[in-house]
C-alpha cells in the first residue's frame, strides 16, 4: 500500500511563501490619472459651498500637480474646469478646456460639442431671467 505524503512546507518554503505575499502587498499599481482632490472640489461646487473662482484656483493647482508628477488629469476634469471658466465669462478658456477634454477623451465628443454649441448660441431674454 502506498501512502501519499502530505506536502508541508519546510522553513525555506515558508520563507519563500512569505516573501511572495509581502511582495504582492508592497507594490500598488499606479493610477492612470492624478486626481488630487478633484472629486471633493466638484462636490463642493455642486453643493454650493464654493463658487467658480474658488473651483478654478483649486483645479488649476491640481493640474499643475499632475503635470509635475508626469500624470494626466482624469476624465471630466478639463470639462468641469471649462464650465467654471464659462461661468466667469472667460469663453476662450471655456473653449480651450473643453477642446482639451475632447482631445484627451474622444468619447466625450458628443457632450463637448453640445456644450460648445449651447454656449455659442445667444441666450434669449426669457432664458436669462430663469
Amino acid at each position: 500500500m502506498t501512502f501519499i505524503r502530505s506536502a508541508r512546507p519546510g522553513p525555506l518554503g515558508l520563507a519563500c511563501l512569505s516573501a511572495l505575499l509581502l511582495a504582492g502587498c508592497a507594490t500598488r499599481p499606479q493610477s492612470l490619472y492624478y486626481w488630487g482632490n478633484f472629486p471633493d472640489q466638484q462636490y463642493a461646487y455642486f453643493k454650493g459651498d464654493k463658487g467658480p473662482e474658488d473651483g478654478i484656483q483649486a483645479l488649476e493647482k491640481i493640474r499643475e500637480e499632475a503635470k509635475a508628477r508626469g500624470q494626466r488629469v482624469p476624465p471630466g476634469f478639463q470639462a468641469h474646469l471649462g464650465l467654471l471658466y464659462g461661468q466667469t465669462g472667460r469663453t476662450d478658456l471655456f473653449e480651450q478646456n473643453l477642446q482639451a477634454e475632447q482631445l484627451q477623451f474622444p468619447e466625450s465628443s458628443a457632450y463637448v460639442n453640445f456644450l460648445l454649441k449651447k454656449k455659442a448660441k445667444p441666450q434669449s431674454p426669457d432664458h436669462e431671467s430663469k
